[in-house]
């Protein structure tokens, strides 16, 4: 069993889809960034800037994570974080038993069509969208983190891929580990850099 399970990847390559399948599969608890209750102001006054709203979501769900480790849950699914957040899971997570799986897709198409095709629509913005799918590709992986190309793949080809990389995975506990500049990432919040 790990700590946690993270799913990360661009918009549209499946991440809530394998997150719910694997938090039902291993029947323990699911996290989403967006999960994180609404707020608008820290005093009512002062205007929420986009910096400020993902630090909080983030700050957050790390803390919804330990809290959950805390009661003694184990496979712990967390998803939908800033991608560039993923950047500090090692940081924040080093010494507990974790996991990322990556989510890229080599086949822009498919990309595209799971994006169309989404109950609430998505991302429509397919240039951005390509852009950050070729950062998630080209980008070395982190810590602990393994990559499943979703192309030509069923949701239960990803979902056992994923389940064998979760169940038969040693994560290390102990590593160095230096940051990796933020230009490999995207991020929402600073989304307008890929435009």
């Amino acid at each position: 069993m790990k700590d946690f399970i993270f799913v990360v990847g661009p918009s549209g390559v499946g991440k809530s889809t394998l997150a719910k399948n694997l938090f039902k599969h291993y029947k323990s608890t699911y996290i989403e960034q967006s999960m994180i209750p609404e707020f608008e102001t820290r005093d009512g006054v002062e205007e929420m800037t986009g910096e400020l709203e993902e630090r909080t979501c983030w700050e957050a769900m790390v803390s919804l994570l330990m809290c959950f480790y805390g009661l003694g849950y184990k496979n712990v699914v967390a998803s939908d974080l800033d991608d560039l957040r993923t950047r500090d899971i090692p940081i924040v997570f080093k010494g507990h038993s974790y996991i990322s799986i990556k989510l890229v897709c080599s086949d822009l198409d498919q990309l595209q069509s799971q994006m169309k095709n989404r109950q609430n629509c998505g991302l429509i913005d397919f240039e951005l969208q390509r852009k950050m799918n070729e950062r998630n590709i080209t980008r070395k992986p982190l810590v602990n983190e393994y990559e499943i190309d979703i192309a030509r793949m069923t949701p239960d080809m990803v979902m056992k891929k994923a389940i064998n990389l979760i169940d038969n995975t040693e994560c290390l506990l102990d590593y160095e580990y230096e940051k990796m500049p933020k230009e490999l990432f995207y991020s929402w919040v600073f989304s307008n850099g890929l435009r």
